[in-house]
């Protein structure tokens, strides 16, 4: 059962990091506020547990905004912020509230 589970967090790892690389243009440095990010980690979390249903559905779900999560705190440390600042990035990298 790992097994399914770690390629479908391999292939959403493929999927959230493939749009980032693929960016050409550096994003504009005119304010030091963080831009909010579309909520496409959140979304990608849903479209890859729309097959599935009851405990599976929640488990993956958990699962995949789990790494989302990850993902976003990673890059935020690569790009030193911190403090609220910090927490507000990870939530707009997200694409939650914080409330689920």
């Amino acid at each position: 059962m790992k097994l399914p589970s770690a390629a479908v967090a391999a292939g959403l790892a493929c999927l959230i990091v493939a749009p980032v690389l693929a960016q050409t243009t550096p994003a504009p440095a005119t304010s030091a506020a963080t831009v909010p990010v579309p909520a496409t980690r959140r979304v990608g979390c849903l479209a890859t547990t729309q097959s599935l249903k009851g405990q599976d559905k929640r488990d993956q779900m958990q699962l995949c905004m789990a790494q989302a999560r990850l993902d976003c705190l990673r890059q935020a440390i690569d790009q030193k912020v911190v403090g609220e600042a910090r927490k507000s990035a990870i939530k707009a990298c997200v694409g939650t509230d914080g409330a689920e």
